[in-house]
């Protein structure tokens, strides 16, 4: 599945109308954003995650998500199960960001 791009003015009704959400909050400034671009495209594109909505959105430009998600640092990854927040962290580090993603499926 394509990562998907959203904004402060959709952000509500994308996670309204999916289940299972993981959102990147990234900056273009930021140097583990871009690196960790393609890693979040590819287990976007993963079988085993079939169920979860990947979400992109730039933290800097969509103050109001970012808030609602507590973001404190960048790469943030937040996850939602049917539209409520359910846990956060700021990591670079692939492994960590799995162990979100697996607590949406158990």
């Amino acid at each position: 599945m394509a990562v998907i791009q959203a904004t402060d003015s959709d952000f509500e009704q994308v996670l309204k109308d999916n289940d299972k959400v993981i959102v990147k909050f990234f900056a273009g400034w930021c140097g583990s954003c871009r690196l960790f671009a393609p890693k979040f495209k590819r287990l976007s594109n993963d079988d085993k995650y079939e169920g979860v909505s990947f979400i992109d959105i730039n933290a800097e430009q969509n103050p109001e998500s970012r808030k609602s998600a507590g973001v404190n640092n960048l790469p943030y990854f937040a996850i939602y199960k049917n539209g409520e927040l359910i846990e956060g962290i700021s990591s670079s580090k692939e492994d960590s960001v799995v162990e979100l993603i697996e607590k949406l499926n158990s």
